[in-house]
Parts: structure tokens; sequence; C-alpha cells
């Protein structure tokens, strides 16, 4: 009979092995963490793992979205911080700050190894589905902190195009390191221009 565990203990338990799932991340990559060495590494039966996540995968896309989650509440505070001062230049700085943020974190390595896409593919569909859909809410409370921005048609495709640039940060090299940080200014300078002076995308 599988052992039953307390609200706190269980809170400890899942706090220690997304921590130990985001060094391992970042230390080996997503390929090479095994259930075995997380369970290790936080001390646990393997049996105890599954009572918490029916794989690997579920845990790390469980460290990704927490670190995606706390990244956009960032955003929306600083945003909301900025008060009677909205305006292209300001959003779009915030934007950068929080690009520059992302990429100090493990996010770059797990990108560029190749550990989302294949994290993505793993996922169940309706898993995927609702990560996008939550996404997509953030966007509107961001979008909605802007005046004279038409929220309407906007939230996917605004959504999209931060993700894209965001992207970029896995062609550093090929766009020019000594130039990088400018040009991701200039893209989301322009997506944040079209959003203010158009309200589309």
């Amino acid at each position: 009979m599988p052992k039953t565990f307390s609200d706190s203990e269980r809170a400890y338990i899942k706090k220690r092995l997304m921590e130990e799932a985001q060094i391992c991340l970042a230390q080996f990559g997503m390929r090479k963490t095994t259930v075995d060495e997380l369970v290790k590494r936080v001390n646990i039966p393997k049996g105890t793992f599954y009572l918490f996540y029916s794989s690997k995968e579920l845990l790390f896309f469980d460290v990704f979205c927490t670190l995606h989650d706390e990244l956009q509440s960032t955003l929306l505070l600083w945003i909301d911080e900025l008060k009677d001062n909205v305006n292209v230049e300001t959003v779009t700085e915030l934007i950068f700050r929080l690009y520059k943020q992302v990429d100090a974190t493990f996010l770059y390595s797990f990108i560029a190894s190749g550990d989302l896409e294949l994290l993505v593919r793993k996922l169940p569909p309706d898993v995927a589905a609702a990560h996008a859909k939550e996404d997509d809410f953030h966007m509107e409370q961001l979008l909605s902190l802007l005046p004279g921005v038409q929220t309407e048609g906007n939230i996917k495709i605004f959504s999209a195009v931060l993700r894209a640039i965001f992207c970029t940060m896995l062609h550093k090299r090929e766009i020019g390191e000594d130039v990088f940080y400018e040009t991701i200014r200039v893209m989301l300078r322009g997506a944040v221009l079209q959003l203010f002076e158009e309200g589309t995308l």
C-alpha cells in the first residue's frame, strides 16, 4: 500500500523535486537526467516519485512552467509599476530586461540543447494545449495594462511574436554577439510600436 503524506510533506517533496530537476537541467540536460538520479538527490524511494509525477518529462514541464509564470508575473508587475509612464519606449525596455533575465537562467541551455522541443513532443496533447491557453490568458492581462492597445485579435499573435523573439537566443552567434542585444531591442521595439500605433500586429 502506497505511503500517505501530509500536505506539508507533499509540498516539501514537490519543492525538492523541482529544485533538483532545475539543477539537473542546468548541469546535465533533460536527456541525461534520470528518475533514479532525481530520487537519489531528493532522498526518496522511486515509487514516491511516481506519486507526484507519472514521468520525468512532466516534472521538467512543471519546472519550466513555474519559471515561465514567474517571469510573466514579473513583467506584469513591472508594467503595473509604470503607472502613467506606459509608452513604446518604457514597455520595450521592460520586455528587453525580461529577455536578458531569461538569458541568464537554465532556459537558454534547455532550448539550445533541443530539450524543450523534445519535452513538448513527449507531453500529452491536453497538457500542451492547456499551457498555450494559459499563456494567452497572461498575454491578455499584459495587454490590458497598456492604454490605447486593442486586445482583440492581438493576444495570440503578440504572444507568438514574443516567443519567436525569445527563440532568437539560440542564434546569438549567427546574429553576431557584438550586436545581439541591440538587435533584440530593435525587434522588440518594432512589435511594441505596432501594438501602440496601429492597435494590431
